[in-house]
């Protein structure tokens, strides 16, 4: 696992949510944001994709725990569409695990990065959400990462 720190800035974002318990169906609003956004031919080369796991299940019930499926636009895209939601994402200092891009990894690094973080005497910053990042070039190269806030 390769680990970078990394200030990662504010981001408009494009999303849709998913209300349930975490896992492969969060796959499906990410195939359905992605259809969206071909439509709009919002996708490209530089194109990012964010999965934002919005609750720790440790502390909400699995079918109350939220999970955003983002496509980062520009601060002058509007909405046109019912079933996307806009916002933005607030930026800061991010310990950057990057990760083969295979389900199996995922869910190695998600059992590694809370001791890794510990290892490193970096502090979790509880007041932001953990990012999993999918930046197109690097999904092109079977490379996703997990952006975990740091203080």
């Amino acid at each position: 696992m390769d680990i970078n720190i990394e200030m990662i800035p504010a981001y408009e974002i494009a999303y849709i949510r998913r209300i349930g318990p975490y896992g492969s169906e969060n796959v499906q609003i990410m195939e359905q944001l992605k259809s969206w956004a071909r439509e709009k031919n919002l996708l490209d080369g530089n194109s990012i994709i964010l999965g934002i796991a919005q609750d720790n299940p440790q502390f909400t019930e699995p079918k109350d725990c939220r999970y955003d499926t983002c496509l980062v636009v520009s601060d002058e895209f509007k909405a046109d569409n019912q079933y996307i939601n806009f916002g933005k994402i607030i930026g800061g200092k991010y310990c950057v695990f990057k990760i083969s891009h295979t389900i199996h990894a995922m869910q190695k690094a998600w059992m590694e990065i809370f001791p890794e973080l510990s290892k490193r005497n970096y502090e979790f910053d509880d007041k932001r959400p953990i990012i999993e990042r999918y930046a197109i070039q690097m999904i092109n190269n079977h490379y996703c990462e997990i952006c975990v806030p740091i203080l």
